[in-house]
């Protein structure tokens, strides 16, 4: 009688003190480790796809609400090109951390699956829920300056860039991110504000003196301009050299997707 007395009061109380946030933390620590580092990371996604995804299976049976795994399952779609299967998972991610997990999608939008208005709406939705916050070096009102870029919209993307290079000339006591500058004399070129586009280059070429696009996009505003041809092929030479170096957009994804506005160069 004792011992039925006994279960009936464990599960009563565990009714009543369910576990503890920390508790649920160590248990889904615990299956990422076992199932993402011990298990996914054994294995190359590139050629090993099916045993990497097969262990976040393992682990989400354990667990279905970890949303770290569903992002683990998302990423190497989305490294591979194939992006609405990749998408499928990251939703998941959302919706179970929507904090952590949609600026990342919105990310996959913008620069991946090159689905600007819907980044547009992911990364506001961000900004309105969280503050304009940081992915991958840059805020989420960075990226959607690269939407409007992409979807000719010049001017938004000029005001957006120049609210943004002023922020991040203030923040960083003047170490200005070369990208950034780059984007915004973009939507200058544009806009056919050859000066002022020059000037933005010549800003970013500062910073990163070797940034081959930044200096053909400066050659073409000064053909635009009128500068001798001697000026403006010796340039030209110089950014062809600088990209064959490698020397070009200056962001982690580069090597898995073109940026906007990053040239193909042919050697």
């Amino acid at each position: 009688m004792k011992s039925i007395l006994l279960i009936i009061f464990i599960n009563i109380s565990q009714f009543i003190y369910p576990q503890s946030n920390l508790e649920i933390k160590k248990k889904q620590d615990a299956i990422v480790l076992e199932y993402v580092t011990n298990c996914a990371e054994r294995y190359n996604y590139n050629y090993q796809m099916s045993e990497w995804q097969n262990c976040l299976d393992e682990g989400l049976k354990k667990d279905s609400t970890i949303a770290s795994l569903w992002q683990e399952k998302a990423m190497p779609y989305f490294k591979t090109r194939k992006y609405e299967i990749g998408m499928k998972f990251i939703d998941k991610a959302v919706q179970y951390d929507p904090e952590q997990w949609q600026p990342y999608r919105a990310f996959i939008k913008c620069i991946f699956a090159k689905t600007y208005k819907d980044a547009i709406v992911d990364f506001q939705d961000c900004i309105n829920k969280y503050g304009n916050g940081y992915r991958m070096d840059h805020a989420y009102s960075f990226y959607i300056g690269l939407c409007y870029l992409q979807l000719n919209e010049y001017e938004k993307a000029e005001k957006i860039f120049k609210e943004y290079n002023d922020d991040l000339f203030k923040n960083r006591q003047g170490l200005e991110h070369p990208t950034a500058l780059f984007y915004y004399g973009i939507a200058k070129y544009e806009l056919k504000k050859w000066d002022e586009a020059i000037a933005l280059f010549d800003k970013a070429l500062k910073v990163y003196p070797n940034f081959s696009d930044a200096k053909c996009y400066k050659a073409v505003c000064m053909a635009r301009l009128g500068t001798k041809e001697e000026d403006i092929k010796a340039l030209f030479k110089t950014a062809k050299e600088d990209a064959k170096l490698g020397y070009t957009i200056n962001e982690d994804n580069t090597i898995y997707e073109m940026y906007p506005y990053q040239v193909r160069w042919k050697f």
